[in-house]
């Protein structure tokens, strides 16, 4: 529903696996001071990593193997983003809520995880968050294309605030209750969804198998919210679909890029290549992004030579991915797009629009141009950065503006939703311009 790679990666919207030494988990925690300093030592990972980088991880590691006094001499003993007036402060809040909130126990766990989410969301950038342990296993479990939840792909919708359903796997619960592309989910189970982070409305949807989640949305053309009730069951997500239209016209439709989306992209061109393919629509609507090194490996076999993306980040270091043409597709190609084509897709959009070897058909794609970097902590929890933006091989950082196709093609939803046999004008239409391009 919504989307373990080598040090060296850095991933669009999925994990980047590090080789972090577990600390001790044995011994509870102590006071919430204690705790309070634990947490600083890995909030001061996250904030400092690039500064302070080692030194910090084994203070971290250290953390609740120390008393307060020893964590707090080493804290304070460099060029940290901590001081003695800071951790006053905690321990006056953390003292001052203990004794007068109202409404509920005060968990010093809560209010250690509190701060947190805290510090990620003072970054006013929707793509950092704090992952617990579990909530990062799960994120692991995603990237294997398998999980528990109702089968849609969903995305952030920028001018309401919402989640919204970018896209819909055949077969799952969502299709039979007949969740549908551009969908704003306004309430999970009664709960508003304004203002939630992705991963915060995600977890919301998903669930234990059998149980079921009630949706509130928002569709265009409704005068009223639609409410609908979908069963959780186990998804298994295939990332590529492929089909012969005609005896020369292959379809492969990519709906994210994940790690097994390298094969199963390599199986779907080589089989259509033995189908007698002579030309190919490339399907990357609804595609939400994924891994940077799924989609690089996905574009090394169909690009000329030379860049494929390039990232930079705030000190203005630059990493190129680059691709030898060696497997350059030879047939005509073209690619549909539409608002709801981001981050890793528009990469590959964004590649073969420049070196102009396909035609991009739809509307404009999301706009989605930096990079997110997940950095694991012993503990098992996680941190989500954006780290760089990344830019086209003409040097196009397409953030807030998207990719516009070489011919617009806005989807004709009643057509396709409203008749007995849906009609999708934009693959007629990329039909037909590969036709031309044919012969």
């Amino acid at each position: 529903m919504d989307n373990n790679r080598d040090n060296n990666y850095y991933d669009l919207d999925s994990m980047n696996n590090r080789n972090i030494k577990p600390e001790d988990g044995n011994g509870k925690k102590g006071s919430f001071v204690s705790g309070v300093i634990a947490g600083l030592a890995g909030a001061l990972l996250i904030l400092s990593v690039i500064y302070l980088g080692t030194r910090l991880q084994q203070l971290a590691g250290a953390g609740r193997d120390s008393d307060g006094a020893s964590m707090l001499a080493q804290l304070l003993s460099g060029d940290s983003l901590v001081d003695e007036q800071t951790i006053s402060k905690l321990q006056t809040i953390g003292d001052t809520v203990k004794k007068y909130f109202y409404l509920s126990e005060v968990e010093d766990d809560a209010l250690e995880e509190g701060m947190y989410r805290g510090m990620l969301e003072a970054l006013d950038d929707p793509y950092s968050e704090y992952y617990s342990a579990e909530e990062l296993a799960q994120i692991m479990e995603q990237t294997e294309g398998i999980y528990y939840g109702i089968g849609a792909y969903v995305s952030l919708d920028t001018l309401t605030s919402l989640p919204k359903i970018s896209g819909v796997i055949e077969g799952t619960p969502a299709q039979e209750a007949d969740l549908r592309a551009n969908d704003l989910i306004y309430q999970v189970d009664g709960v508003s969804t304004y203002g939630l982070s992705l991963d915060e409305a995600v977890a919301m949807i998903k669930g234990e198998e059998g149980t079921q989640v009630t949706l509130t949305i928002i569709r265009e053309g409704e005068d009223d919210y639609v409410e609908l009730m979908v069963t959780r069951r186990r998804v298994e997500s295939p990332t590529v679909e492929f089909e012969m239209l005609d005896e020369e016209t292959a379809y492969i439709q990519i709906v994210e890029f994940d790690d097994v989306t390298i094969d199963q992209f390599a199986d779907a061109l080589a089989t259509a290549k033995g189908s007698g393919m002579k030309g190919l629509i490339l399907d990357l609507r609804a595609n939400p992004g994924g891994s940077l090194n799924a989609v690089v490996e996905v574009a090394r076999m169909l690009l000329p030579e030379g860049l494929i993306v390039y990232t930079e980040d705030k000190y203005g270091e630059r990493e190129e991915y680059t691709c030898d043409g060696t497997r350059q597709l030879e047939v005509p190609l073209v690619v549909l797009v539409d608002m709801n084509s981001a981050s890793a897709a528009e990469i590959l959009a964004g590649a073969i629009k420049d070196y102009g070897i396909g035609t991009l058909v739809g509307t404009t794609t999301f706009g989605k141009g930096i990079v997110q970097q997940i950095i694991p902590f012993s503990d098992g929890s996680a941190v989500k950065l954006t780290i760089s933006s990344y830019f086209t091989p003409n040097g196009n950082n397409i953030h807030g503006i998207g990719i516009e196709p070489d011919i617009q093609c806005e989807f004709d939803a009643e057509a396709y939703y409203n008749t007995e046999n849906p009609y999708d004008n934009q693959l007629e239409r990329a039909k037909e311009v590969l036709k031309e391009k044919i012969g």
